[in-house]
C-alpha cells in the first residue's frame, strides 16, 4: 500500500475518506507556519531516568492483560483515522450518525483544523524523537508495526505526542463547541480515543497527554481566526439540521459507554 504522512499520522489510504486525501484540499490550515510553536507549550518528552519514563514503561507492561478485550477491540477500531471512521466513532456522543455525506461542512472545518494541530504535534515529534514502548519493551500491540513504520525516514515513527490522540482531541474540541449540550460525550469519547494509543501499546501515556495537550494548545490559536469561526458556525448550522430529524439516531451507543466508562489505567507496583 502506498502510504502518506500528515503531521503526525501516518494514514494507510483504504477505503472512505482518509486525512491524507483530504489534507491536500486543506494542507494550510487556519494558521500561517511559524505562527505557532507548541514545543514552548509541552512538557518535555520522558527520557531515561526521569521518573516519567519509568511509569510509561510500567504502564505499557501492565496494559498488555487488556489484549484480546472489549477495550482492546475499541482500541484495534480506534487505530482506524480515516474521516469515515472518526465520524463514527463521534456519532453516538452527538447522537446521530455522522458520514461524510451528511456532514460535509463539519469534515471541512475538521480538516483545517487538524492540519494545524497535526503540524505541531509533528513538529513536536521530531523536536524530542521519544521511541515508542514496544521499541523498548517487548509486548503485543493492537495493529501492525508496519503501520507506524515511518519509509521516507527508514525508522520507526516517534511517540510524543501521540499524532492518534492529536488527531481524535481536535475533533472532539470542535464538536463540543458546535453541540455544547453533548459537550461531557463528546470529550468522554475523545478521552477513550486518547487512552486508545496506551492501551493498544502504540504510545507511552505520557504521549497520550502531551496530544490532549498538543491539540489544546493550538485549537486556543485556531479558534481566534475569523475563517475558522465562519467554518465553524456552518458546521453547527449544518449539524442542527441533522439533530433536529435530517439524520437517523446512532446505533450500538449502550455498549460503546461501557467500554468509554472503563477507566483502565493500572495500578502500578509501589516505589520503594
Amino acid at each position: 500500500m502506498k502510504r502518506f504522512a500528515l503531521g503526525a499520522i501516518g494514514v494507510v489510504v483504504a477505503a472512505g475518506v482518509t486525512v491524507a486525501a483530504l489534507a491536500a484540499e486543506h494542507r494550510q490550515g487556519y494558521l500561517t507556519p511559524g505562527e505557532f510553536d507548541v514545543t514552548t507549550v509541552l512538557e518535555p518528552a520522558p527520557r531515561p531516568g526521569d521518573p516519567r519514563y519509568e511509569t510509561d514503561r510500567a504502564i505499557f507492561r501492565a496494559t498488555r492483560v487488556l489484549k484480546d478485550t472489549p477495550r482492546w477491540q475499541m482500541a484495534t477500531d480506534d487505530a482506524q483515522t480515516s474521516v469515515k471512521y472518526l465520524l463514527k466513532d463521534y456519532s453516538c456522543a452527538v447522537g446521530v450518525q455522522l458520514t461524510p455525506e451528511n456532514a460535509p461542512a463539519l469534515v471541512k472545518v475538521v480538516m483545517h483544523a487538524g492540519s494545524d494541530t497535526g503540524r505541531e504535534t509533528h513538529g513536536a515529534k521530531e523536536h524530542y524523537k521519544r521511541q515508542r514502548p514496544f521499541v523498548i519493551d517487548h509486548g503485543p500491540i493492537c495493529q501492525p508495526e508496519s503501520a507506524l513504520y515511518d519509509e521516507q525516514a527508514g525508522r520507526m515513527s516517534y511517540d510524543y505526542p501521540s499524532g492518534h490522540t492529536t488527531w481524535g482531541w481536535t475533533w472532539a474540541l470542535i464538536l463540543t463547541a458546535i453541540a455544547p449540550d453533548r459537550a461531557q460525550q463528546i470529550l468522554e469519547r475523545g478521552r477513550a480515543y486518547g487512552d486508545s494509543r496506551f492501551i493498544c501499546g502504540a504510545h507511552n501515556e505520557s504521549a497520550v497527554e502531551a496530544g490532549f495537550q498538543s491539540a489544546s494548545a493550538t485549537m486556543a490559536l485556531v479558534s481566534t481566526k475569523p475563517a475558522y469561526r465562519a467554518d465553524l458556525a456552518a458546521a453547527k448550522a449544518e449539524l442542527d439540521r441533522l439533530r433536529s430529524g435530517g439524520a437517523p439516531k446512532a446505533q450500538g451507543c449502550a455498549a460503546e459507554a461501557d467500554l468509554i466508562a472503563q477507566r483502565v489505567m493500572p495500578k502500578l507496583p509501589e516505589a520503594r
